[in-house]
């Protein structure tokens, strides 16, 4: 390294993780007699995919209430598992998660494979999170790259080549700095280091345990790495949902189709969601009215304005789509949820 800088030394990061290692659910403390459950690691990787450790914390444990081990979730109902996961986002790492336990519980007889390599090969697991679990659950030396970990590096090496162009040189830094020693401690002290300290904004470099090999740091470009991508303005798109309910308060519900967003999630009967004016697409005959409010909500990449219709619908209707069912709030989606808390305040006024 230049500019009178020193080499990053992994030893005094894991001396630094063994003082201030973040009490996780889903971690073993650093210098604990045994490595983590590797279930528990690859469900806790799939939950912090693009979620934070606050948001993912309450519903790591109610899985592991209700599923506490792979063959207890692969013998979970999907609907009972996408029901668990509603608020989460990202709903296709749900069905994911479904898929991959059985397989691991049905053709591998319980036990995940103990390689980034053969961990790659089950369903919803890419290199960050088989990499993840092969270092911290198996000690195999695997780089962990997650979104703290690339802030690590491109400050730690001054890398002033933008994002996404970037990530092979931050991935390349990385595996170079993992040891062989420690490797699933060193991983989670990295990306401990990423979130605690060498923060997005207002990095605290002084406490830093690298701040002498950091090259960003002696030349005061930190606040500057790592450069993001050109941001591109989301499109908006516009639909509508149907809340209807029966005189004998079940809600009018259908299960979403199983590929494409919020697949397999229950949701509202609706129209398609297009950047034009929607077409209505009623699901039973009824007096729908609009509820008065739009339900917005906005995903990774797009923005969404559903308006929201309403009506009372008797005994005998009999819908072209989805069916009557009780309802727990809780299950739905976010966005679902967003409809429906226009629509129940609508319909008791009605």
């Amino acid at each position: 390294m230049s500019d009178g800088a020193t080499s990053p030394d992994p030893g005094e990061l894991l001396a630094w993780y063994d003082r201030h290692a973040r009490a996780l659910p889903w971690r073993v403390p650093p210098g604990a007699a045994h490595r983590a459950d590797p279930y528990r690691v690859w469900l806790s990787e799939i939950m912090l995919q693009q979620t934070t450790v606050p948001a993912v914390k309450p519903y790591f444990e109610r899985f592991l209430t209700r599923w506490p081990d792979v063959a207890a979730l692969a013998a979970a109902e999907d609907a009972e598992v996408m029901a668990a996961w509603a608020g989460l986002g990202y709903y296709a790492r749900a069905r994911n998660l479904l898929k991959c336990a059985r397989v691991v519980a049905g053709e591998l007889g319980g036990v995940f494979p103990d390689t980034a390599e053969g961990l790659r090969a089950l369903p919803g697991i890419g290199p960050y999170t088989a990499g993840a679990i092969a270092a911290i659950a198996f000690g195999r030396p695997e780089p962990v790259v997650d979104g703290n970990v690339e802030r690590v590096m491109a400050r730690l090496y001054d890398i002033a080549e933008p994002l996404p162009g970037a990530k092979a040189s931050m991935r390349a830094r990385a595996a170079a700095l993992t040891p062989e020693a420690r490797p699933g401690d060193y991983a989670q002290a990295v990306m401990d280091l990423g979130a605690t300290i060498c923060t997005p904004r207002s990095p605290a470099c002084g406490i830093c345990p690298w701040r002498e090999p950091c090259l960003a740091r002696a030349r005061g470009t930190q606040g500057e790495r790592p450069v993001p991508a050109p941001k591109k303005g989301k499109p908006t798109r516009f639909g509508i949902a149907y809340a209807g309910l029966r005189e004998d308060g079940l809600w009018l519900l259908e299960t979403r189709p199983a590929k494409g967003l919020l697949g397999g999630m229950l949701g509202w009967p609706g129209s398609d969601w297009a950047e034009g004016t929607p077409e209505e697409a009623p699901p039973a005959k009824a007096g729908w009215q609009d509820a008065g409010a739009e339900a917005r909500h906005t995903f990774t990449h797009f923005h969404l304005r559903l308006q929201v219709r309403v009506a009372h619908l008797p005994l005998s209707a009999k819908p072209a789509r989805g069916s009557f069912q009780p309802l727990d709030p809780a299950s739905l989606p976010t966005v679902m949820r967003k409809v429906h808390a226009i629509a129940a305040p609508a319909l008791r006024h009605d």
